[in-house]
């Protein structure tokens, strides 16, 4: 080989080629060792003051480089807020906690650093800018992004933010290759899958916290089969209107369609008011109507018993029976007539008795006695 030809002059000190080819600025020579330490030191004591460097010096300098070499060579710092995944020729070996800890120098160890207690945020359908002059966020729309199709076929102009943090950081780095970007993919495809699976009302009013939770469901178990090692923290839901070119109409049709609940809230009210007085007037009717007929039920029931008990006493004596109905007949005749009878033959001791007073104020007529009481 050239290098271990010696009459050739190759070797290491002979002048040859060597693996690192020849020494510049002498061709067909190799440089020595010992003259490249040699000359080391010669530089050193020139830097020294005094131009000398004794042995302890040097041998506490020697400890002082290694020492240095040492710490920024095999320790690695993780902050508070991050992982250590440690990498041995490329191949996932172990964990680090926060804190300084050991590790091969490179190239045999490299270590990554992913933040896993911080929570990201991903915006989609808009862009926030943040102007630094005056403090003031503004907020640009993406309608590629938020424009979606509901399942009443209705177009609807959602703006909503993804909030996620990494839950295993191995998986983060290697199953995946660009997490933000599968994690906006992801939220907007299963985004765009619970509104087609929704009417637009109720995403528009009442249905908007069970929109975010079946959202922020899907996203996980979708990264959960890609092996992301992401964890959804929340959805939430910015904006939710129709397509700005024909929200007037849309809030035309909102304000017909909150008449028509009105009105048959209304409708409703007084049916539920009605329905029970005219429930309740019948049952009225209907008890008055049983009253009435056990009354007559009753009466004709007395009656008949009466007459048979009259009758039984009109057989034990014909004659008195007779004329006590007579009179009792005649009583009830003459109770409410205004007739005094004198018996003719009471002969002419009897002096008749005419109650004038009474006939005079029964014959009275009402206004004659109301101007009487004036008087």
């Amino acid at each position: 080989m050239p290098w271990s030809d010696q009459s050739g002059g190759g070797g290491w000190k002979g002048g040859g080629g060597g693996p690192w080819g020849p020494r510049p600025g002498s061709p067909g020579q190799q440089p020595d060792l010992e003259d490249i330490l040699r000359r080391g030191q010669d530089r050193i004591r020139q830097a020294i003051p005094g131009g000398s460097m004794g042995g302890p010096f040097a041998i506490m300098l020697g400890v002082v480089l290694a020492a240095l070499i040492g710490f920024f060579g095999f320790t690695v710092r993780v902050n508070p807020d991050e992982l250590g995944i440690v990498l041995r020729f490329g191949e996932y070996v172990r964990q680090l906690p926060p804190g300084l800890n050991f590790r091969w120098p490179y190239p045999i160890e490299q270590v990554e650093l992913p933040q896993v207690t911080r929570i990201n945020r991903i915006e989609i359908g808009m862009r926030g800018s943040t102007d630094t002059r005056d403090a003031t966020t503004t907020v640009r729309d993406v309608p590629e992004e938020s424009l979606m199709l509901t399942g009443d076929e209705n177009i609807v102009d959602i703006d909503f933010v993804v909030f996620w943090q990494i839950s295993n950081a191995p998986d983060y780095l290697f199953n995946i290759q660009s997490p933000e970007r599968t994690v906006k993919d992801v939220a907007e495809s299963a985004m765009r899958e619970i509104v087609g699976q929704s009417d637009i009302e109720p995403i528009l009013t009442a249905a908007r916290a069970k929109t975010e939770a079946a959202a922020q469901a899907l996203i996980q178990r979708t990264l959960d089969s890609y092996g992301a090692g992401i964890r959804v923290v929340q959805v939430q839901l910015q904006k939710v209107d129709p397509p700005a070119p024909v929200i007037d109409s849309f809030r035309d049709v909102q304000a017909a369609r909150a008449d028509q609940e009105r009105l048959q809230n209304e409708a409703e009210a007084y049916a539920k008011r009605v329905v029970p007085e005219a429930r309740g007037e019948a049952q009225r009717i209907l008890q008055a109507a049983q009253g009435y007929r056990d009354q007559v039920i009753a009466e004709a029931k007395g009656e008949a018993d009466r007459f048979l008990n009259v009758l039984e006493e009109y057989q034990k004596a014909p004659e008195v029976t007779r004329r006590r109905i007579f009179i009792d007949t005649m009583q009830q005749v003459f109770s409410d007539t205004d007739k005094i009878i004198i018996d003719e033959k009471g002969g002419s001791g009897v002096v008749p008795y005419l109650p004038l007073n009474e006939l005079q104020r029964r014959t009275m007529p009402p206004s004659s006695s109301q101007e009487g009481v004036q008087q």
